[in-house]
């Protein structure tokens, strides 16, 4: 493969990983705030007396867990993107 093309794939890679490094700073503070909002929830349904709060719990839950969900999703991407950029280094380089 030619140095120019590695060099291509190199910049693709490195634009890619800044992107997925900004978009996990912007999930790592939703998902600070959905946590804290579903905390706030399971105790209000736990001191409340209506089956809504209970609701509202499960629900504000199920939006934390999703988000950490992707979360780890955007992890996986940085590390296998992380490899290839190694890999093309190794291939500059070598």
């Amino acid at each position: 493969m030619g140095n120019w093309l590695v060099e291509r794939r190199l910049k693709q890679a490195t634009t890619r990983l800044r992107g997925l490094r900004e978009e996990l700073r912007v999930i790592d503070e939703q998902l600070a705030h959905l946590g804290e909002e579903a905390d706030d929830m399971g105790i209000r349904s736990l001191v409340s007396e209506n089956s809504g709060a209970s609701y509202e719990y499960r629900n504000a839950q199920a939006h934390a867990d999703a988000m950490a969900k992707h979360r780890a999703h955007v992890l996986a991407l940085i590390a296998e993107l992380e490899a290839r950029q190694d890999l093309l280094l190794d291939r500059l380089t070598g």
